[in-house]
């Protein structure tokens, strides 16, 4: 009578698991293969006419350290209650991602996160989720003020520098008046400790460099020869437009393509290739991180911390 229904428990979640890599495998074939502004064809005719074996590795490398600083962000901020593991914060970052394709502003992200926790632990991985994915919200909007002001755009830059001003006079007054905000999330034996604070906004801002470089790297290896400062930070605005505007994971190279179109293209620089290079960081640092998310998902159990 029991082995009956733990073995239908068994196979629904099974069943959970495989529908979740089924659906993130489809979303993807059906962006990549109905897109009419992406020519595989030609996309693939590019990129080995012009892209010798060692920049090829050199682009990986750059995916590789961008998700590899996003697991240890991940490891840093959880060991403010409990050590884990390097595999195990792999783990559980690619997992997450593999859900977040699904939802807007990859709110499935944050139940992935949760499911390798007790109940009662979800709020303190919720919080600590939006301090992880906060924090690289912030060098962002940093960068992108800047950004503002380098291209012109002065007005822009400086209500972006208003806003952040105003933001961090609220932060001071909450601080000034004790009003623990974290507190509704953590028990008083879980502080988050300024070193860990400090960790995760070194580790948010080299992650943000290595992505805005991989980009660069890319207008360097396909002949877009422009100064260093006004690529840098076009990539950031086009990076902090896209990630204020609500999407899927899923489509993030569709918005920031179509943003990357307008201000590359101020630039002089092609179209065609413009959308190249933000499908291929797209495909790059979001879908090969969970086709591997994919494995995780299957084999996934539950567990108790």
């Amino acid at each position: 009578m029991i082995s009956i229904p733990y073995k239908a428990k068994q196979f629904s979640v099974f069943t959970i698991k495989l529908l979740i890599v089924i659906g993130a495998f489809y979303f993807i074939y059906q962006k990549i293969s109905t897109d009419p502004n992406l020519n595989w064809e030609d996309s693939k005719k590019f990129i080995l006419k012009k892209t010798s074996l060692t920049e090829l590795i050199i682009i990986l490398l750059f995916s590789f350290f961008n998700r590899f600083i996003e697991i240890l962000k991940w490891q840093n901020l959880v060991a403010s209650f409990k050590k884990i593991n390097l595999k195990q914060a792999t783990e559980q970052v690619l997992v997450a991602l593999t859900l977040g394709v699904f939802t807007p502003y990859g709110i499935g992200e944050y139940v992935g996160k949760t499911m390798f926790y007790k109940k009662n632990k979800a709020k303190n991985i919720i919080l600590l989720n939006l301090l992880c994915n906060g924090i690289q919200m912030v060098v962002v909007v940093v960068f992108g003020g800047i950004g503002f002001f380098i291209l012109g755009h002065t007005k822009l830059g400086i209500s972006i520098f208003g806003i952040i001003s105003v933001i961090i006079f609220v932060v001071y007054l909450v601080r000034k008046l004790k009003m623990n905000f974290l507190g509704i999330f953590f028990n008083s034996n879980h502080p988050i400790s300024k070193q860990i604070h400090s960790k995760n906004i070194a580790l948010g801002t080299t992650r943000f460099l290595i992505l805005a470089h991989q980009y660069y790297y890319l207008f360097v290896v396909y002949d877009i020869h422009l100064p260093y400062i006004t690529l840098l930070f076009t990539i950031s605005v086009v990076y902090l437009l896209a990630n204020s505007l609500p999407s899927f994971q899923l489509f993030d190279f569709a918005i920031k393509g179509s943003v990357a179109m307008y201000f590359f293209g101020e630039l002089g620089i092609n179209q065609w290739i413009v959308v190249f290079m933000s499908t291929l960081m797209w495909v790059l640092n979001i879908v090969l991180p969970v086709i591997i998310g994919s494995y995780f998902v299957l084999k996934f159990k539950s567990k108790s911390h």
